[in-house]
């Protein structure tokens, strides 16, 4: 709950009194300022008894009879001596040339401010209310209302005169008037009416609620919230009434429209005041008594409440309790609430004092967080609204953060931070600096430095380098790999780097930066000398970007040493930069290394390193057998007999097989297979390869004692030899394994063979009758012989221009045509002729004879 802070002042002084939170974590809506200067003065010797409010200018009425105009500052621009006792209420309309004034003496008094036109009226009865038409400048609406013990509506006619008419009247004294366009709701002793001036009629009456409070003591608020929306307070009770059309089936005797409460509800106080705020209500309450939740402190001070109003309740959104001059004397009719419909200006007026309570704007709201020490928050709407706000500054609320970062002992935080708010201010960049350097956090700073576009001077960061340098070698070494070399002086850190080496000559780290600021000074050789001493990963890198090739062709060994595969993988692709002989002759004291490389070598290209196909051979055998038999395979150039007697010397088996085979001799090849490997699959598989009688002779003759052997060539022989060659050769008596599974598969495959010559012979009958009938039908076709046609010997006309002569035309089934003299005489069988076309082209049976003759 806010509270605004009487203080006592000078009558001369100006002040605003702001809204103050006590122990709430919720903002305020509203702030409030005392309306001083003239005000002040006024009621220091008067007291305020009505004010209404125009968009330009402000009118108060006090209890001495006097009218004063004043600017929105509380400044008198007029004042006008009306009555000696209290003005009860003054009206605006909406242009603001014309006011209507009534006072507790029954005078009446309505003129322009800017004319001379008026009227003045005196009654024998206190007139409690006036009104003018919202349009009253305008010639047809020159209308006012009037209200003491009954309702008068005074319309000026077209003899310039003023006719009376009344409207209401014998239900007590009419205590409140507000005029919406046609619409004219009033209030007296018993309820609140409405009545439509267009269809001259009143149409509603709500009553009022609590009939025992003394309506002198407690008025009836009015506030028109739109066109057709009427807010009724009374007592504690609120009722929102609509204003509708009625159908036009439902009018029979009734008003055009009617009135319906969409809105009523209950509240804790007495309601000495409404005005609209958007969809929600401010309201003015008087309190009299003490809630048991209340503080004695807030006995009796005004409340202003913004509330949500529902169909049968309200929702608070905020409260605040005012500490208005004199409060403790005040009634519930001597508040008001007035308000701007221009701006949300809402003004409390009490008989000593007046406050205005405004919406907070973005710097209010800015205030209360930077007050809340919610500084990020702030920051945040600072820089959303920042086309708005007039008394605050991005960068001093993001410095403000950034100090209270700092004092709390959020180091990274406030660092952070500064990479945001500093912006591009190389001043305050260099101030923040050295205070993180003077507070011993400079660490903390360093990662958020700018290294862009925007830099420091050298020193800071080399001062900041040096910090690292002394106390974290980790951490400077991270600053030389983030930063470029361009933010500091290359030499001086280097030198300042050696210097620490001589202390610690040993430490990776130094040794590892020391190498990255000699690439960056492009002295590549000692930097690629420290990465091949240190084992770094970034050696290859180094050499690939600033193309070292020339530098390492003496250090090849110690590169493989380090990461064989990427050595090979960079000399292979660099074979114009460093050549094979050369990286041959490097590895010549490494074989193990020489045979990575001409084995990837190899692998890329058959015929590169052809001249050291042969030296591969014992490479192979020495290093890498597994690999040895695919090498001899997919090798041209390896010399057979060197193999030969490479792998006869190590026992290679299944090498020198291939090599054997691979130089002609097949049957020492099989030979090996059977006797000193003794798999009679693969000797099998190697004589299907071979396909030669021979070799399945000896495999059969090396077998016809073995049965295991037996076994495995009845299993796989019966496609390349016929399986009786062999079971003849069996001896009687011979246990051989699985033997009937053996034989049952010699059969499926006899019967899968004959099935496969029933199935194509079937086939090649079927195609071959069908190719018959085809060529019959073909042969059977009629051929056209005509004037177009030629001989294809002679390329005259194939018919004679004199048809009654005799002639005769040989035309072949392949559709060519000679003139039969143009034929050469019959092949060699007597009686068959073909088509010279066809025969040069070798072409089939089509080409046979059909002779036409006339």
């Amino acid at each position: 709950m806010a509270e605004v802070i009487e203080e006592s002042r000078q009558p001369s002084e100006e002040f605003t009194d702001e809204s103050e939170e006590e122990d709430s974590e919720e903002e305020p809506k509203l702030k409030y300022e005392r309306l001083s200067n003239g005000v002040t003065e006024i009621l220091q010797s008067d007291a305020a008894s009505c004010m209404t409010v125009h968009d330009k200018f402000l009118a108060l009425g006090t209890h001495f009879g006097k009218v004063f105009l004043l600017d929105i500052q509380g400044n008198v621009t007029q004042k006008f001596e009306i009555s000696s006792v209290k003005i009860n209420q003054i009206s605006l309309d909406e242009s603001g040339e014309h006011v209507g004034i009534c006072s507790e003496d029954g005078k009446v008094q309505v003129f322009g401010l800017y004319t001379r036109e008026g009227f003045h009226e005196n009654f024998d009865c206190p007139i409690k209310v006036v009104a003018l038409h919202p349009h009253f400048s305008r010639s047809n609406s020159k209308q006012f209302v009037t209200g003491g013990n009954k309702l008068l509506l005074y319309e000026r006619n077209w003899m310039n005169r003023w006719k009376t008419s009344l409207l209401h009247e014998g239900e007590g004294t009419i205590t409140n008037v507000q005029w919406r366009t046609n619409l004219i709701a009033w209030a007296n002793n018993v309820g609140v009416k409405i009545y439509d001036i267009s269809a001259k009629q009143r149409i509603t009456n709500v009553l009022r609620d609590d009939v025992s409070l003394r309506p002198d003591m407690y008025p009836c608020s009015l506030c028109w919230k739109d066109n057709t929306t009427l807010i009724v307070g009374w007592g504690t009770s609120i009722k929102i009434c609509v204003v509708k059309e009625r159908r036009p089936t439902e009018m029979r005797d009734l008003p055009s429209r009617y009135v319906e409460i969409v809105s009523a509800f209950e509240t804790e106080f007495f309601i000495s005041g409404l005005a609209p705020l958007a969809d929600q209500l401010v309201t003015l309450f008087f309190v009299k008594e003490n809630p048991e939740h209340m503080d004695v402190e807030f006995l009796a001070r005004p409340r202003l409440d913004i509330i949500q109003p529902l169909p049968e309740s309200c929702e608070e959104i905020s409260s605040d309790a005012l500490t208005v001059r004199n409060y403790q004397e005040n009634e519930c009719r001597d508040y008001r609430l007035e308000h701007s419909e221009g701006e949300s200006l809402f003004y409390i007026v009490s008989p000593k004092d007046v406050v205005v309570a405004k919406e907070r704007d973005q710097d209010d709201h800015i205030d209360w967080l930077l007050d809340k020490k919610k500084y990020e928050e702030a920051l945040m709407a600072a820089e959303i609204s920042f086309k708005n706000i007039k008394r605050h500054d991005v960068q001093k609320i993001g410095m403000a953060y950034i100090n209270h970062l700092v004092e709390k002992g959020d180091y990274d935080g406030a660092a952070r931070k500064c990479q945001k708010i500093l912006g591009k201010n190389m001043e305050l960049w260099e101030n923040e600096v050295y205070r993180f350097k003077t507070i011993g956090q400079l660490k903390a700073v360093s990662q958020y430095l700018p290294r862009g576009d925007l830099r420091l001077r050298p020193a800071i960061y080399e001062m900041i380098l040096h910090e690292f340098l002394q106390t974290d070698y980790e951490g400077f070494a991270t600053l030389i790999r983030e930063w470029p070399g361009e933010l500091y002086n290359n030499m001086a850190i280097v030198q300042a780097v050696t210097d620490h080496l001589s202390k610690h000559p040993m430490n990776a780290t130094l040794l590892t930066t020391l190498a990255e600021l000699y690439t960056y000074d492009q002295r590549y050789d000692r930097a690629l000398e420290i990465y091949l001493r240190l084992r770094h990963k970034d050696v290859y890198q180094l050499i690939h970007k600033h193309n070292l090739f020339s530098s390492i062709e003496d250090k090849i060994v110690l590169l493989m040493d380090f990461d064989t595969e990427k050595a090979v993988d960079m000399l292979l692709d660099n074979e114009d930069k460093i050549s094979i002989d050369r990286v041959v002759q490097e590895l010549a004291d490494r074989p193990e290394l020489l045979h990575v490389y001409l084995h990837k070598l190899f692998k890329r290209d058959h015929h590169k390193g052809q001249k050291y196909h042969e030296k591969q051979i014992g490479l192979y055998a020495e290093f890498d057998r597994p690999n040895l038999l695919p090498f001899l395979r997919d090798s041209t150039h390896c010399p057979l007999e060197k193999a030969l007697e490479v792998c006869q010397q190590r026992h290679f088996v299944e090498e020198t097989v291939f090599l054997l085979s691979r130089m002609g001799n097949c049957r020492r090849a099989l030979q090996m297979i059977m006797m000193e490997l003794e798999n009679v699959d693969k000797a099998i598989e190697f004589a299907k390869e071979q396909d030669d009688a021979e070799l399945w002779e000896d495999l059969i003759t090396y077998s016809i004692d073995k049965p295991p052997f037996i076994t495995g060539l009845l299993n796989n022989i019966g496609t390349h030899v016929d399986p009786i060659l062999l079971i003849h050769r069996i001896k009687e008596g011979m246990e051989i394994p699985n033997l009937r599974d053996s034989l049952v598969k010699i059969l499926h495959d006899y019967n899968l063979q004959i099935m496969l010559r029933e199935g194509c012979k079937k086939i090649l009958v079927a195609d071959s009758l069908s190719l018959l009938q085809k060529m019959h039908r073909t042969q059977s076709r009629g051929i056209v012989v005509d004037e177009e046609n030629i001989c294809e010997s002679c390329h005259v006309t194939i018919l004679p221009s004199d048809m009654a002569k005799a002639f005769s035309v040989v035309v072949f089934y392949c559709r060519h045509m000679f003139h039969k003299e143009c034929l050469p005489s019959m092949g060699t069988t007597p009686g068959v002729q073909f088509c010279n076309i066809c025969s040069a082209k070798r072409r089939g049976p089509g080409s046979s004879i059909l002779e036409m003759k006339k």
